[in-house]
């Protein structure tokens, strides 16, 4: 249908907008209407057949409707994306004073107020 409306609906509308505008308005501004549907699908028509004449002819060989966003679910994609096999983390075998030695902090300097303040040359 048209966006997603049904028959149903439009009628709705048509109805609300007759009510709306009274029997006076309600032609000139369907004709607005037409004119604006009819002026919007020659946009259309134009910006495809740019598409086509600025790809050449990759345009026949493109698969769209692979390419449609409604066809992805979201729940699917995370699903996926959870089952894939991660990359596993590899443990490399250290021995006990060097995990020690390497988790332990540095022992801070004591304060000295008379050291020179440090200086990085290649910083400034």
């Amino acid at each position: 249908m048209f966006f997603g409306l049904d028959m149903e609906k439009l009628l709705l509308i048509g109805v609300f907008a007759a009510l709306l505008l009274g029997p006076e308005k309600l032609p000139k501004y369907a004709e607005m209407l037409a004119r604006f549907v009819r002026r919007a699908r020659g946009w259309l028509e134009g910006a495809k057949e740019r598409v086509k004449e600025e790809m050449g002819d990759d345009y026949d060989d493109i698969e769209w409707r692979k390419l449609d966003p409604r066809q992805y679910d979201p729940r699917r994609i995370i699903r996926d994306a959870l089952i894939d096999d991660a990359p596993v983390a590899t443990v490399k075998a250290v021995s006990a004073a060097a995990a020690v030695t390497a988790v332990a902090a540095p022992t801070p300097r004591p304060f000295d107020p008379d050291a020179p303040v440090p200086f990085d040359a290649e910083a400034t």
